[in-house]
């Protein structure tokens, strides 16, 4: 059976040519590039090459700007904690995050209010925005990181992060965003942004699982999350990835090359597949209300009284890959944080399915897909006394 994957925000497949650029590096040319020999050299050189490729493809000022690292969690840990313990005696002990964060970001900022930060917890609108004013609102001047996400990986809107970097710094704090989403996706620029430090990750841009990119201003302050050997100039130890590091450049090179016109094309089957559930189901809305920039490949939407891990089983059953909102922990299924934060109601946001595109997503998949998902969510319902409760009947 054929499965058509609609999951491109959990991951994606390692793009063909990223492979072929990787493999040399995992057998002959599989020196380590501390070493002082020919092949550690040879690895050296080809890691600087993709340093100085993804640096220049972000914007950096400088190659040393870019730290490779495991992958987007590390990333995410090493800035907030990294930026905020080494700023706090200067600065001040005031961090804020918002409330629609990876987790990734939101377990380090608890990890820093258990020692000695305050953190908020900035919640975006209903909308599903974060909005300047609210950040401008929440700032003091004790404020030494801000941590806003460039776009959400459940619902897909991008924030103002310019804006909010500017506010922030006039405030004399730093700014981090986790880009995992959207690099690649919409235009990003380090420098047009404004970030003092930026996390990404290779597995969301077709490159491998395992790598990373950590993007630190100069002069920004920061205490290595890894200490060892002194790699990555001395802000990231541990022997590099070097095949991973030439596969996430490949990458890279490979999604901007692309961008306008997957925007376009993925922006098309986003709103293509949001339109046909609405149009063919009742008490079905998105989960994003307002009207601002949104990454192309992400629909977000709320099928009322129905669970999402029913609705999920039922469309793998059928070869249809998605993501739902729900998770299941420790024997309890939770709400999703993204939904409660932006005021959806729990019994609601149990409801929720995400359908993420991306670059092997075809309108035929769309269609296929409108043509069996409004009849699994009938049954569903017609089986459903949450439903019933909600609306008064059975479909």
């Amino acid at each position: 059976m054929e499965t058509i994957y609609f999951d491109y925000a959990a991951t994606t497949p390692v793009d063909e040519r990223v492979l072929e650029s990787m493999l040399p590096y995992l057998t002959e040319k599989f020196g380590n590039p501390n070493s002082l020999y020919r092949l550690g050299r040879e690895a050296y050189t080809s890691l600087e090459a993709a340093r100085e490729q993804v640096a220049a493809l972000l914007g950096a000022e400088a190659p040393n700007e870019v730290l490779f690292t495991s992958g987007g969690t590390e990333s995410d840990n090493a800035a907030l904690i990294g930026i905020a313990q080494s700023a706090a005696a200067k600065h001040g002990n005031h961090v804020i995050v918002s409330a629609f964060e990876h987790h990734a970001v939101l377990e380090p900022a608890h990890w820093l209010e258990k020692n000695g930060f305050e953190v908020t917890y900035l919640k975006p609108r209903q909308d599903g925005w974060i909005h300047i004013e609210d950040v401008q609102a929440a700032l003091r001047e004790d404020t030494v990181l801000v941590s806003i996400m460039h776009g959400n990986n459940e619902i897909g809107t991008v924030a103002p992060i310019r804006a909010i970097a500017d506010a922030v710094h006039a405030m004399g704090g730093f700014m981090h965003t986790d880009a995992a989403q959207t690099l690649g996706k919409v235009p990003f620029n380090v420098q047009e942004l404004g970030v003092d430090a930026a996390t990404f990750s290779g597995h969301k841009i077709y490159g491998p699982k395992g790598i990373g990119v950590l993007y630190l201003r100069k002069r920004t302050p920061f205490n290595p999350f890894l200490r060892g050997g002194g790699q990555e100039f001395r802000k990231r130890s541990g022997t590099q990835n070097v095949a991973g590091s030439i596969g996430f450049a490949a990458a890279l090179q490979l999604m901007v090359d692309s961008q306008a016109q997957e925007a376009v094309r993925l922006a098309g089957l986003r709103d293509k597949v949001t339109e046909g559930v609405i149009a063919r189901l009742e008490n079905v809305e998105t989960s994003v209300k307002g009207e601002g920039e949104r990454i192309p490949g992400i629909a977000s939407l709320l099928i009322k009284g129905v669970e999402g891990e029913a609705m999920l089983l039922q469309l793998d059953n059928l070869g249809f890959a998605v993501s739902t909102g729900s998770a299941c922990s420790s024997g309890s299924l939770e709400p999703s944080h993204v939904l409660l934060s932006i005021g959806c109601p729990p019994e609601i946001a149990h409801g929720s399915l995400r359908i993420s595109m991306g670059r092997q997503s075809t309108e035929t998949h769309v269609d296929k897909f409108l043509e069996v998902f409004p009849p699994i969510v009938e049954r569903l319902r017609a089986m459903s006394p949450v439903y019933q409760r909600m609306f008064g009947s059975s479909v």
